[in-house]
C-alpha cells in the first residue's frame, strides 16, 4: 500500500534524492580540500615567517654582546670567526659574540630546510604520494650537502685578508644598501644577491669569496622574508617550486664545489656575462601583462601544476597553465649550478625559467622563484660556511637588512603591474652586470 503524504512533507523522487546527496558530497568535499590547501600554505609560512624572526633574534643578540666588547670593531675580527660546527659549540659554550652572531645565521639556513621537511607533511595531508616523495628526494640532497658535502669535501682555502679600514660605519652601511637589494630582489626574484656582490666588492672592497659567502645568506633571507608574505597571499605556486627544486638542489652542490677552484676575476666576469644574457630575451616583452595560449602539457597535467593567483593591480583573480615542464627542469639545474657557483640566488635564470619557457605570469613566477632561491642557496650554503666564506660581521648586516627589504617588497608586489615589474629588474641587472664584468678586467 502506498503511504499517504502527510501535511507538511512533500515526497521525494529517488532521482532527486540521488540528486541531493551528491551535492551534499560535493559542497562537503570541496571545503575539506579548500582547508587542507589553507592549513598548507599557513603551516609553510609559519614556518619561514618563525625562522626569520628567531634568526634575526639571535643575531642581533650577538651583535649588542659584540657592542660591549672594548675592540668590536676591529679590522681582525673579520677574520676570527667560527668556521665549522664544533667551533660554533665551543665558541657559544664560552659566550663569545661571533659564535652567537654564527648561530642566528645558521638558524636562517635551516629555516628553508625546515620548509621543506614541513612540506613533506603538507602533502601527505593532501594525500599526494608524487609530492610526499620528490619532496623527500629535495630533503635528502639537502641534509646530504650541509652534513657531508659541506663538512668533508672543503676545497679551495682562500688566503688571508686584511682590512685596515673595517669601523662601525662599514656594518652601518652593509645594513641600509642591503635593505634596498633586499626590497629590489622580493619584487623581481632575484634574492638580492644581485646587488650584494657588487656592493659589497666595489663599493667596500671585501674579497669576492667574503661577497658571495653573504650574498648565500642574502638569498636565503630574501626567500624566507618574502616567500612568507607569498605562500600566505596564495601568489606562489608550490608544486612548481618544489618540483623544480629537485634540479636547482643538484645543480647548486656542483657549483659550490667548482666556485672554489676559479680566480676571483674570473668570477666576476662570469657573473657580469651571465646577468647580461639572461636580461636580453625580457626586453621583447616589456609590454606583456599575461601569457596568452598557454595550454598544459603531459607533465604539467600529471603533476597538477597549473593554478591561479590573486592579482590586486587587474582585480581579479588570474588562472593560468604551464607548458614545456621538461625544458623548464634543465634549465633550472643550470639556474642551481649558478648559484651555487656565483652566490646570486640565480633568480634571473630560475624567473626566465618559469615566464620564458614554462610561461607562468610573472608575478608568479618572482614569487615562485623567491620561493625556490632559499633552498637552492642552502644547498651550497654548507660548503660556504666550512670553507670560512661566511663572515658573520659581514654576513649579519647583509640579513637583517635584506629580510628588512624583502618585507616591504613583498607588500609592493601585489600592487605593481607586470610591466614595471620587467622594467625594474632589467635596470637592476644591466647596472650590476656591466659594473661585474669591469670589475673583473680590473676597471673599477
Amino acid at each position: 500500500m502506498l503511504k499517504k503524504q502527510e501535511p507538511g512533507h512533500e515526497l521525494v523522487s529517488l532521482p532527486e534524492l540521488e540528486s541531493h546527496s551528491s551535492l551534499d558530497t560535493e559542497q562537503v568535499v570541496q571545503p575539506s580540500l579548500a582547508a587542507k590547501k589553507e592549513f598548507t600554505t599557513n603551516l609553510i609560512g609559519w614556518i619561514l615567517q618563525g625562522g626569520v624572526v628567531l634568526s634575526s633574534m639571535v643575531i642581533l643578540i650577538g651583535l649588542f654582546m659584540m657592542s660591549l666588547q672594548p675592540d668590536k670593531f676591529a679590522p681582525q675580527k673579520l677574520e676570527s670567526f667560527p668556521q665549522t660546527f664544533s667551533q660554533v659549540w665551543i665558541g657559544l659554550l664560552t659566550l663569545r659574540p661571533q659564535a652567537v652572531i654564527t648561530l642566528g645565521l645558521l638558524l636562517l639556513i635551516a629555516t628553508p630546510v625546515m620548509r621543506v621537511a614541513a612540506s613533506i607533511v603538507t602533502f601527505a595531508i593532501e594525500r599526494d604520494r608524487r609530492f610526499v616523495t620528490i619532496t623527500t628526494l629535495v630533503l635528502l640532497l639537502l641534509l646530504f650537502s650541509i652534513f657531508y658535502v659541506g663538512a668533508v669535501v672543503v676545497v679551495g682555502q682562500h688566503q688571508s685578508f686584511q682590512h685596515g679600514k673595517y669601523s662601525w660605519i662599514y656594518p652601518a652601511l652593509i645594513f641600509l644598501g642591503s635593505i634596498a637589494a633586499g626590497l629590489l630582489g622580493s619584487l623581481v626574484g632575484l634574492g638580492g644577491g644581485v646587488l650584494i656582490v657588487p656592493l659589497l666588492t666595489l663599493v667596500f672592497g671585501f674579497p669576492i669569496y667574503f661577497a658571495i659567502g653573504a650574498s648565500i645568506i642574502s638569498v636565503i633571507a630574501t626567500s624566507s622574508g618574502a616567500a612568507a608574505a607569498y605562500v600566505r597571499d596564495h601568489m606562489t605556486n608550490l608544486r612548481v617550486g618544489m618540483f623544480l627544486e629537485l634540479s636547482t638542489t643538484t645543480g647548486a652542490l656542483c657549483g659550490a664545489f667548482l666556485a672554489g677552484l676559479l680566480a676571483q676575476n674570473i668570477l666576476s666576469i662570469i657573473f657580469g656575462i651571465i646577468l647580461l644574457i639572461s636580461a636580453a630575451p625580457l626586453v621583447f616583452k616589456i609590454g606583456e601583462e599575461l601569457p596568452q595560449g598557454v595550454k598544459n602539457d603531459r607533465w604539467a597535467n600529471w603533476f597538477h601544476l597549473n593554478g591561479s593567483y590573486p592579482d590586486h593591480h587587474l582585480h581579479r583573480e588570474v588562472s593560468y597553465q604551464v607548458t614545456r615542464t621538461p625544458l623548464g627542469l634543465a634549465m633550472m639545474y643550470l639556474a642551481g649550478l649558478i648559484s651555487g657557483l656565483l652566490g646570486i640566488g640565480s633568480g634571473t635564470f630560475k624567473v626566465i625559467a618559469l615566464d620564458e619557457i614554462m610561461r607562468l605570469p610573472l608575478k608568479v613566477s618572482t614569487t615562485t622563484s623567491n620561493f625556490m632561491i632559499g633552498v637552492t642557496a642552502a644547498a651550497s650554503a654548507g660548503i660556504y660556511f666550512s670553507r670560512g666564506d661566511i663572515p658573520p660581521l659581514i654576513a649579519a648586516p647583509v640579513a637583517l637588512g635584506i629580510l628588512i627589504g624583502a618585507l616591504i617588497g613583498a607588500r609592493l608586489l601585489a600592487r605593481l603591474s607586470n610591466k614595471v615589474l620587467r622594467i625594474i629588474f632589467l635596470a637592476v641587472i644591466a647596472v650590476a652586470a656591466i659594473e661585474m664584468v669591469l670589475h673583473g678586467f680590473g676597471i673599477t
